[in-house]
């Protein structure tokens, strides 16, 4: 029986997992059924520095949202939006998501801003004043740090800075559910975590060890000074480069998350996203743990490490890498399917507003 509809309008690749292919299959092992709009059709991700194909365009995406709609398929319950290269296309994609939430006030809506990482842009700025109209469309985000930065305009250095990026995106925004998918624990947020959120005591902690996801949502019991209740988790970073993880946190973000589900005024302690997301990260971590292991038994040839001047001389030395750390969808779709509740839940950071810093 399936679970709902899902319309998912994201890249897509021949070969490999990333965007819509590191999507949709977890999504339908979740029970899902799910309508796909490809934004690109590549040959590979971009980590294989050799690959091609091509953009779909604002004409084409829209002819084919035209075409669904005079036949009746555009009903989703859950739409889901990644990667888009271009500001045309992008806002082709806002007229659909405005048309959508018009037809039906209920829609789920989980908006993953790709704009890039480690501050470095992957897309044409011009995408970024279209995201900012578009996000108060939005039931969930899940915007990397620096993704949090571009679209509030906010440098994450402290607890302060913190606190106005999220509430940009909850007041100004309008955002009801923002999960910061990843930002390195460094130490002044390390400092600012509760003691009970934080990494093992006793641990040499450096930024590249751990990462915190955070998840701030207006459902609950929220005052003008509080505008949010806010969960945390760290996880620990495995070594190498993996693509299409944010691809699919957010699948499985969305896929988990029950909409009629709130936290009473009279307990603050989880909320509808902080359980889906405790899901989406235990899951995507088992996953990343099982490609890690399945790689590092490769062949030495094939999990050379990254050496800008070898990898230049000779490119096949990439594209050996790279295949080696696609992600293992298919082998651990049992992780997908897993239907026990998890237990490792994100933890309430109940001082997050309060704390003087």
């Amino acid at each position: 029986m399936s679970k709902g509809r899902v319309l998912s309008i994201q890249s897509h690749v021949a070969f490999g997992y990333v965007g819509g292919k590191a999507a949709v299959f977890p999504l339908q092992c979740l029970g899902y059924d799910v309508d796909v709009v490809n934004t690109v059709n590549f040959s590979n991700h971009s980590g294989y520095r050799r690959f091609g194909g091509t953009r779909a365009n604002a004409a084409e995406l829209s002819a084919i949202f035209q075409y669904m709609e005079g036949n009746g398929l555009l009903h989703p319950e859950r739409l889901l939006t990644g990667y888009i290269p271009g500001g045309d296309a992008l806002s082709a994609v806002t007229d659909l998501a405005r048309k959508l939430r018009e037809h039906n006030p209920e829609l789920i809506y989980l908006l993953d801003p790709v704009l890039g990482d480690s501050g470095k842009l992957y897309v044409s700025a011009d995408v970024i004043p279209i995201y900012r109209s578009i996000l108060p469309l939005s039931t969930i985000i899940t915007p990397n740090w620096f993704e949090v930065e571009v679209l509030t305009d906010v440098q994450l250095t402290d607890l302060p800075s913190l606190r106005r990026a999220l509430k940009v995106l909850h007041t100004e925004y309008r955002v009801p559910n923002v999960v910061i998918s990843s930002i390195p624990l460094r130490e002044w947020l390390k400092d600012s975590l509760p003691s009970d959120l934080r990494p093992p005591v006793g641990e040499d902690i450096s930024d590249s060890d751990y990462l915190l996801s955070i998840v701030s949502s207006t459902h609950g019991n929220t005052t003008e000074n509080a505008p949010s209740i806010v969960h945390a988790r760290s996880v620990t970073c495995l070594p190498g480069y993996f693509s299409g993880v944010g691809d699919l946190f957010s699948a499985l973000v969305l896929g988990h998350y029950e909409h009629s589900k709130r936290a009473s005024p009279e307990d603050n302690s989880i909320t509808a996203i902080a359980d889906a997301v405790a899901q989406a990260l235990t899951k995507t971590h088992a996953m990343l743990s099982m490609t890690h292991m399945h790689a590092a038994n490769l062949p030495e040839d094939e999990r050379q490490p990254t050496d800008e001047e070898l990898d230049s001389k000779e490119p096949d030395r990439v594209v050996r890498r790279m295949r080696g750390r696609e992600l293992r969808l298919i082998q651990g779709q049992d992780i997908i399917r897993n239907v026990e509740r998890v237990e490792e839940h994100m933890g309430l950071w109940d001082s997050f507003w309060t704390e003087s810093q």
